[in-house]
C-alpha cells in the first residue's frame, strides 16, 4: 500500500469551504493565493509520498537506539529525510518571517502537518514540537531570548521540546518536583528528572532546546508556583552556536506500543543551566500556549492515521477476492469477488470516509479561526479567541476517539492479514492509540470541556457557535437540494443545546453529573460541528454542480455526506440520553465493590 496525500480534499475545504483568499487583507494571508497555496501542497505531498512514507514501517521495526553515552540514534534514513525537510523550508511554513519563517497561514500549515503525520507520524513529531516550542518562545520570551533561539528553530536547525510530566505527575502539574535554583548571574540551575518526553534526544539537530516545567525554591505550592526555564542541550557560544554541554542527559527510552521512530525520553537535569521565560510563577501560561498548539496538533495526528489506515484498507478491500456479492457476481470472471461489494465491509470504509472528510473540514476550519485571532476586526478575533478556547478540547479527543476508531476498523477490514506485520494496519493502530492519552487525556479533555470552556466569559463562546449554526441554517432552510444537511443540522445543533442546557442546570448541583455527562457532551459537540462541516462542504459542492461542473468528485461528497447523516448523525441522540442519566448508578458502588 502506498500512501497517497489527499491534496484534492484540502484544495476544496480551503478554495470552496472556507474561501481563504478572502482574508488577504490578513499578512499571513496576503502570499497566500490558492495558486501559491496549490503548488506548495503539490511539492508537500510529493515530499511525504516519496521520502517519509517509505520511512513509516522502518522507524515502527528499528526503532530509537539508546547508548551508555546518553545518546540516541534516530531509525535508518530519518536523519537523511529531516535534512531534506530542512532544506526544502517545509519546517517553516507557518513561521514568522521576522525569524526566518515563510509566515503562510496556519490553515495550510496543518494541512501540511496531517500530510506528514498520515506519511510518518513518529517522524513528524520531531518538527511537530519544535514549532510548539517556537511558539512558546514566541510567546513568552524576552527580545534576546527570541533573537537567539527563534530563528534556528524556525530553520530547523536547532529542535524543540516540553518537558512536563514526571514520575510522580502528569495532568496534576501542581505536584511537579523539579527544582530551579537561582544562579546570580541572570540563569537558573536545573534539577530533577521529567520522563516521556518525546525527542528528547536524537540526532537530527545541532542543538536541542528543552523547555521545562520547575518551581523556584520557595514559590507557592501547586500550580501557582510554577516557572518556565529554556535549558539547552549545548550552551550557546558567544556567536549564539552551540557550545559547552549543559548538564543533563537522556537516562534511556521507552519501550512503547507505538511511535517507535519517536525518541520518548527520561530526561535527567542536574544542576542544568536554564533561564526564565517571562516571570516566576507564570510558567504555565507560557507553557499553555505550548500545550494548545500541542492539543490541536494531536487532533491532526489523529485525523492523520485515520486517512492512511482507511487508504491502507481501501486498497485491500479493492484487491482481496473473498466470496460473492449478495446480488450477484460483480466479477464474473474471477473466482471470488472483492470485498468491497459486500455491505458490512462498506460499512466501515464508509464510516471512515464521511468522518474523515468532515473531521478534515472541521480541523482546517478551526484552524482558519487561529489565524482569526489575529484580525484587525477586533469583534472578529475576539470570536476566534472564544472558538480556539471552545474547540480545541473537541479537535483533540473527538477527532482521536474517531481516528483510533477508523485505524481498528481499517484493521478488522484487513482480516487476519490486518492482525500480521506483512500490512500497515497494525502500525497505523499501534500509532494512533498514544494520541487518545497525551496531551491531556481525553476524559481530561471532556472535563475541561464541560468545567472551563463552556462557562468561560459567561458561555459567550458556546453560544455565539449556536448563533452561527442557527444563522446558516436559517440562510438555507427552503434550500431543497440541501434539505437533507439543514435539518440534520438542526437537530443535532438543538440536541447539543439541551445538553449544554441540562449541564448548567445539573452540574452545578452536583459537579459528578458534569464529570459523567462529558465525554457524551464532547462527542455530541463532535458530532454537530461535523454535521455543521457537511452542510458547509455540500452547499460548496451543491454550487459548483449548479455551475456546470460535472465532476464525479462533487457527487460523491453529496452522497458520503448523506451517509453521514443517515448513518452517524444518529448517534447523537443516544449521547444525549445518556450524559441526561447523571451521575448516580455511575457513582453508586464503592471501591470495594468493583
Amino acid at each position: 500500500m502506498t500512501y497517497r496525500a489527499p491534496t484534492r480534499e484540502h484544495l476544496f475545504v480551503l478554495r470552496d469551504v472556507l474561501n481563504i483568499e478572502a482574508y488577504a487583507n490578513l499578512p499571513s494571508f496576503a502570499d497566500a493565493s490558492m495558486d501559491t497555496v496549490e503548488a506548495i501542497l503539490t511539492e508537500g505531498a510529493k515530499f511525504v509520498e516519496e521520502v517519509l512514507a517509505p520511512l513509516n514501517a522502518v522507524g515502527d521495526k528499528e526503532g530509537c537506539v539508546w547508548s551508555a553515552d546518553n545518546t540516541v540514534k534516530t531509525p535508518t534514513g530519518f536523519k537523511a529525510a529531516y535534512d531534506q525537510m530542512v532544506e526544502g523550508g517545509w519546517v517553516a511554513l507557518g513561521s514568522d518571517p521576522a525569524f526566518g519563517g515563510q509566515g503562510l497561514p496556519a490553515v495550510v500549515n496543518v494541512a501540511m502537518s496531517e500530510m506528514i503525520s498520515s506519511a510518518n507520524m513518529a517522524f513528524g513529531m520531531y518538527p511537530g514540537l519544535t514549532h510548539g516550542a517556537y511558539e512558546a518562545i514566541r510567546a513568552g520570551g524576552s527580545d534576546a531570548q527570541k533573537a537567539l533561539y527563534l530563528p534556528k528553530m524556525v530553520s530547523g536547525e536547532w529542535s524543540g521540546t516540553m518537558n512536563l510530566t514526571e514520575p510522580q505527575c502528569g495532568t496534576d502539574l501542581g505536584l511537579i518536583r523539579t527544582k530551579a535554583a537561582p544562579a546570580g548571574d541572570g540563569s537558573y540551575r536545573i534539577s530533577g528528572q521529567k520522563i516521556w518526553i518525546s525527542a528528547g534526544e536524537h540526532d537530527l539537530s545541532k542543538n536541542i532546546v528543552h523547555l521545562v516545567l520547575a518551581r523556584v525554591e520557595g514559590a507557592p505550592q501547586g500550580v501557582k508556583g510554577i516557572s518556565l526555564f529554556i535549558v539547552p542541550k549545548f550552551l550557546p557560544d558567544a556567536n549564539g552556536e552551540p557550545g559547552e554541554r549543559n548538564s543533563l542527559v537522556c537516562g534511556g527510552l521507552e519501550e512503547k506500543m507505538g511511535i517507535h521512530g519517536n525518541a520518548t525520553c527520561v530526561m535527567v537535569y542536574d544542576e542544568a543551566k536554564g533561564w526564565l521565560v517571562g516571570e516566576e510563577n507564570q510558567g504555565l501560561r507560557t507553557m499553555f500556549v505550548m500545550m494548545n498548539e500541542a492539543r490541536l496538533g494531536v487532533g491532526v495526528q489523529g485525523l492523520a492515521q485515520g486517512e492512511a489506515a482507511y487508504q491502507a484498507a481501501l486498497a485491500f478491500a479493492k484487491d482481496r477476492l473473498q466470496g460473492r456479492s449478495l446480488t450477484g457476481p460483480k466479477n464474473p470472471e474471477g473466482p471470488a469477488d472483492p470485498i468491497l461489494v459486500h455491505p458490512d465491509v462498506r460499512r466501515m470504509l464508509m464510516d471512515a470516509k464521511a468522518v474523515l472528510e468532515a473531521g478534515r473540514c472541521f480541523m482546517l476550519w478551526t484552524a482558519l479561526h487561529g489565524d482569526l485571532q489575529h484580525s484587525p476586526d477586533e469583534a472578529q478575533a475576539q470570536k476566534a479567541r472564544d472558538y480556539m478556547g471552545l474547540l480545541t478540547p473537541v479537535v483533540k479527543a473527538y477527532l482521536t476517539d474517531r481516528g483510533f476508531k477508523i485505524c481498528s476498523d481499517a484493521m478488522q477490514v484487513h482480516g487476519g492479514s490486518g492482525f500480521t506485520e506483512h500490512f500497515p494496519a497494525s502500525q497505523y493502530l499501534r500509532d494512533c492509540r498514544i494520541t487518545l492519552i497525551y496531551e491531556g487525556a481525553n476524559g481530561v479533555q471532556a472535563l475541561d470541556l464541560v468545567g472551563r470552556k463552556l462557562a468561560a466569559n459567561g458561555g459567550r463562546a458556546v453560544m455565539s457557535y449556536f448563533a452561527e449554526v442557527d444563522q446558516l441554517v436559517g440562510e438555507h432552510e427552503g434550500d431543497a437540494g440541501l434539505q437533507p444537511f439543514v435539518d440534520g443540522l438542526k437537530h443535532a445543533k438543538a440536541q447539543l443545546q439541551e445538553a449544554t442546557y441540562w449541564l448548567m442546570q445539573n452540574g452545578l448541583q452536583n459537579p459528578d453529573n458534569a464529570g459523567a455527562a462529558s465525554t457524551d457532551y464532547l462527542h455530541l459537540f463532535g458530532l454537530t460541528a461535523l454535521t455543521h462541516m457537511w452542510l458547509l462542504m455540500a452547499k460548496a459542492a451543491q454550487a459548483r454542480i449548479a455551475a456546470g461542473d460535472h465532476d464525479p468528485f462533487l457527487s460523491a461528497k453529496l452522497v458520503t455526506g448523506r451517509y453521514f447523516l443517515e448513518r452517524i448523525l444518529p448517534d447523537a441522540g443516544g449521547h444525549l440520553a445518556k450524559l441526561k442519566t447523571g451521575a448516580e448508578t455511575l457513582m453508586a458502588l464503592p471501591a470495594e465493590a468493583f
